[in-house]
């Protein structure tokens, strides 16, 4: 065994990035702490966070409530657990993740062209259905709610840049905000976010980016970047779509001329042109070209441009994690602010995800760690992970035969078993 991996490594690293005292101050500044203390607000954070992980669990208030008193040995009525979801533990949670997300994780990168960017990074939203009555989130399709996600994930660091939860109707692409800080940084789009305007304010930066081009774009175009061999067909002067069928080249690189409004001031709205550099590399099975629009430099081939592209895949990743490892999906309420806090929980259960890979990754540098695999096994050791937690916070072990006697006897006396009501039925007198 490496001598670094202690059995306290990942509550150290855990209670580093957010120590009790900031968790107890954060909820004071936004009076998520109530006097009479009945649940301790550090450990209701490390639930809410972890508890999204627990394999087998809903995302129901009444799961969280169960693992918290699992791992605090501490048995609380529901009314006064329900009573903590409010607008203030939601703020707490967003403060909490907003601090996560300015630590800088360890740079982790298998493709050493990428280091000549300050970071890449993926922007992209999916969209998730929410209980019906919860009318400030409508959907496209009327008598339905439904939210939209939006992410730019930073894939150099592993760790969330920016995030923004908005109703399904608003267009993701409106969430991206452009200015100097995307000096340096590579972006790769997908085509909901396929906006010339955008592309030059990202080059005007100084940042790169990288975007599929859409079917029907025939920009002019205006310089070949590539000599070719032989009696090449000239495509410099004509329309990119004229020219597809009848090239048989394995890589199309050149330069097109792209026109786009401005924004609009006014009652004024100027076009502009703009030329990016447009990429194809030839599909054998299809027989066609995968085509790209980007602002490299010629040093990146069409080929490590189409392969980076497909780096854009780690966010689909990501929304599947969120939604089959973490449950995204799976929690309904008609609150709109417990909606709210139970989206910042499954992303702050993904940044700290990603914080103990960071850790791992340090140790271990020549250990390749999946992120879904890694998900999975955060998911099946969670409940010790918390009730480590919960030992260096004070909280006793649970006394095992009573948590099991607490919560797996029925509630209500007066509800009756199927074997009691068959019993009843016979016995009227003895079962009333």
């Amino acid at each position: 065994m490496l001598p670094e991996l202690s059995p306290t490594l990942i509550r150290r690293r855990l209670t580093s990035l957010f120590p009790a005292d900031l968790i107890e101050g954060i909820a004071r500044e936004r009076d998520a702490v109530q006097r009479h203390r009945k649940i301790d607000i550090t450990m209701l954070v490390w639930s809410l966070i972890l508890g999204f992980a627990v394999d087998g669990e809903t995302r129901s208030i009444a799961a969280f409530q169960r693992v918290y008193q699992t791992a605090t040995n501490k048995k609380v009525s529901r009314s006064s657990f329900y009573d903590r979801f409010t607008p203030q533990l939601r703020d707490l949670l967003s403060d909490l993740l907003a601090h996560a997300l300015e630590e800088v994780a360890a740079p982790h990168t298998a493709v050493p062209q990428l280091t000549q960017f300050r970071d890449t990074m993926l922007a992209d939203a999916t969209v998730f259905r929410l209980h019906r009555l919860l009318t400030a989130f409508p959907a496209t399709h009327q008598d339905q709610s439904g939210a939209q996600l939006y992410l730019v994930y930073n894939m150099t660091k592993r760790t969330l840049a920016q995030f923004s939860l908005t109703d399904e109707r608003t267009h993701e692409s409106s969430q991206f905000r452009t200015g100097n800080w995307l000096r340096g940084r590579l972006f790769l789009f997908d085509l909901g976010f396929y906006s010339y305007r955008r592309f030059a304010l990202i080059d005007e930066n100084d940042g790169f980016f990288v975007s599929r081009l859409k079917t029907n774009t025939n920009p002019r175009i205006v310089g070949e970047r590539r000599k070719w061999r032989g009696r090449a067909i000239s495509l410099t002067g004509s329309h990119l779509q004229e020219q597809l069928s009848k090239l048989k080249r394995k890589h199309i690189d050149v330069t097109g001329e792209f026109e786009f409004k401005r924004r609009q001031y006014g009652e004024k709205q100027s076009l502009a042109t703009v030329e990016f550099r447009v990429v194809g590399v030839r599909n054998e099975d299809t027989d066609d070209y995968h085509l790209y629009v980007t602002n490299l430099p010629g040093e990146f081939t069409p080929e490590q441009v189409a392969a980076l592209y497909s780096l854009r895949w780690k966010v689909e990743l990501l929304f599947r994690e969120l939604k089959s490892r973490y449950g995204l999906e799976k929690f309904e309420t008609g609150d709109e602010a417990i909606a709210e806090l139970l989206v910042m929980a499954a992303l702050l259960t993904l940044t700290v995800s990603r914080a103990l890979l960071a850790v791992f990754q340090e140790i271990d540098p020549d250990v390749e760690y999946p992120e879904e695999r890694w998900a999975t096994t955060l998911r099946s050791v969670a409940q010790p992970v918390l009730a480590d937690l919960a030992l260096a916070l004070g909280h006793p072990p649970p006394n095992l035969p009573e948590l099991v006697r607490r919560e797996a006897r029925q509630p209500e006396r007066s509800r009756l078993t199927l074997n009691k009501r068959v019993a009843q039925a016979f016995n009227p007198e003895v079962w009333p």
